[in-house]
């Protein structure tokens, strides 16, 4: 069983604006989708386990690149969106927060209706991994958000979070179905984050199922099994500085869609006439889609996508995001004739951005980047949560990129 790591993050109270929210659902799906065309469900599930991806898909979809809200937003997005059309995508998503998360048993036996896997099954897998990570594994986060994800294929994933209101801070857990053997054979890797006390095994009857389980992981020494497990630990710091990104790879995909001549990538003529704030966008948006796993170890560098609601790193472009959701929508056939022109270019796109970047050396202010878009937020309708944004920080000088 593996148990693909967890992510500590600060945790942020407030609602998700209605004007952000039907754009995460739209362009959530179409990210999703283009995901099942190239790779598969299967794919899906291992993306949504890891997170590190999940924090930069949070990210790229304008969340707060940091914060807690990713967790519930993004799933509850992605069940509104992923749900009605569950029957041709072949994913089911079940629970979420709160008192959803308490129907998720009743919402798998329906997918096990309709799709004829073990319903059971599934709901003492769901059952169990809840089990684990908030009773059996007493780290001072409780529960609060379970979404249950799996494929008409029987395979799945969790992802849910606990809340610790001592520190203010939220623990989101990732787990994959993948090559499962036993939930009480060393399920977990290990607990990664800020100590909270003793992690204690319970000998209560109702946790009799998972009780060796317990037994084993509090004979275990934390501090090996720690180097082995991924973990993800965000600052509580709003704002974003140098250390967040990889500035080698946020430098290259600027200079790609910023300031190299299209005609000297012939697979990207299609994308001409997009202009370079929405080509930087889509170049974020593939890498999303077609990223390799270590793409991912700076999840803040996709907030530059679409920004943040909370202004950080810029305010929320919404038409840049508006066109970005338009093409990608555009881009995808549901028929037996493949993936478009459009969207084989922006995956081409993917691709020289990982190739400049294996050349380029940064030469550029990351504040100055942050200032720029900040300062052009009104020309693409940028927004926070606090209102439409007015451009008022002080302009910027001219960001210098230099291809090596």
């Amino acid at each position: 069983m593996k148990r693909a790591g967890t992510a500590d993050l600060p945790l942020h109270y407030g609602k998700v604006p209605s004007w952000l929210y039907e754009r995460m659902s739209k362009l959530g799906l179409s990210i999703i989708e283009n995901i099942l065309m190239d790779y598969g469900k299967d794919e899906v599930l291992k993306r949504l386990a890891d997170p590190f991806w999940f924090q930069s898909f949070g990210a790229v979809l304008g969340m707060d690149w940091h914060s807690s809200g990713i967790t519930t937003s993004v799933m509850g997005a992605l069940k509104r969106a992923i749900n009605p059309n569950s029957q041709y995508l072949g994913l089911y998503i079940c629970g979420g927060k709160g008192k959803l998360s308490r129907g998720t048993p009743q919402e798998i036996l329906q997918v096990s209706d309709r799709t004829g896997i073990d319903g059971n099954l599934m709901v003492r897998n769901s059952k169990l991994v809840a089990k684990v990570d908030n009773t059996a594994l007493q780290d001072g986060y409780q529960l609060y958000l379970h979404n249950f994800i799996l494929s008409d294929q029987g395979k799945w994933s969790v992802v849910q979070q606990g809340m610790h209101t001592f520190d203010r801070t939220a623990r989101r857990y990732h787990w994959h179905s993948d090559n499962i053997k036993s939930f009480v054979d060393e399920p977990h890797s290990a607990i990664q984050g800020t100590p909270q006390g003793n992690i204690l095994n319970l000998t209560a009857s109702r946790a009799a199922q998972n009780r060796n389980g317990i037994l084993s992981i509090s004979r275990q020494d934390p501090h090996m099994v720690i180097k082995e497990f991924r973990s993800l630990l965000m600052p509580k710091r709003h704002h974003l500085e140098s250390s967040d990104v990889d500035l080698g790879k946020l430098g290259a995909m600027l200079y790609i869609t910023r300031e190299a001549d299209l005609n000297s990538f012939e697979d990207l003529l299609l994308l001409k006439g997009i202009g370079p704030r929405t080509m930087q966008s889509l170049a974020l948006v593939s890498e999303v889609i077609h990223g390799a796993p270590c793409r991912f170890e700076d999840p803040a560098r996709f907030s530059f996508a679409h920004g943040g609601k909370d202004g950080h790193p810029f305010p929320v472009p919404l038409k840049v995001y508006d066109q970005t959701i338009e093409i990608f929508q555009n881009g995808i056939t549901r028929s037996t004739l493949g993936p478009s022109e459009k969207t084989t270019a922006i995956k081409r796109l993917h691709r020289i951005c990982i190739q400049a970047g294996n050349h380029f050396q940064p030469n550029f202010d990351l504040d100055s980047v942050i200032q720029k878009e900040r300062q052009e937020a009104p020309k693409y309708g940028g927004r926070t949560v606090m209102g439409k944004s007015t451009g008022a920080n002080r302009p910027s000088s001219n960001i210098q990129l230099t291809l090596f």
